[in-house]
């Protein structure tokens, strides 16, 4: 029999390694359970945003896989994990204001129906269209950039590249670190 398959062996792992490592993640994702709620996809998110930093920071420290893709792959979970900080903090609004002007101001009135009928000018529209536009410009091109960096590259286009070099050619030049951009979450692991 071996000793990994006795129930002493089994109950010895757990002790010394799953409920530690239970607690551990209790406390690192304390703000995502607190956040969680079935109607939200915030908490979801929030586990996300700590799971991806939390594998970014083990990969760029601990990780043993050759530099250069460990690197890609780190700068990738990276940028993921920002993108959904973006969606969590909601800020695609004065982002817009920086690249396309800020959104006019409106005096603020003593008569509050006053203030609901104010109208505003045609330039006020305008420029409220443009932030507003812009605004969601931004948040859809970070949206579609995140599930991109989590689906990888298409595998398909490296085979073709191979097939159309030479031998000479697959020796001389590092043709996977050059392809190789750091997206897939299925091989984010070390």
């Amino acid at each position: 029999m071996r000793l990994r398959a006795t129930w002493w062996y089994s109950s010895y792992e757990y002790l010394r390694y799953d409920l530690p490592n239970f607690f551990k993640n209790v406390w690192r994702f304390r703000k995502a359970l607190t956040h969680h709620y079935w109607w939200d996809y915030r908490g979801t998110l929030d586990f996300m945003e700590t799971s991806l930093n939390h594998m970014a920071d083990g990969l760029e420290e601990k990780g043993m896989e050759v530099e250069i893709p460990r690197l890609k792959k780190v700068a990738k979970i990276r940028r993921a994990a920002e993108i959904i900080h973006n969606i969590q903090e909601g800020d695609y609004i004065s982002r817009a204001e920086a690249e396309v002007g800020p959104l006019p101001e409106t005096e603020l009135e003593d008569d509050f129906l006053a203030c609901l009928n104010r109208e505003d000018t045609p330039e006020e529209k305008e420029q409220r269209s443009k932030v507003y536009k812009k605004a969601d410009e931004i948040e859809e091109k970070e949206w579609e950039e995140l599930w991109n960096i989590f689906k990888g590259q298409n595998h398909a286009a490296y085979v073709m590249l191979m097939d159309r070099l030479t031998k000479e050619e697959r020796r001389s030049k590092d043709i996977w670190n050059e392809w190789f951009d750091g997206t897939g979450m299925r091989g984010w692991w070390d």
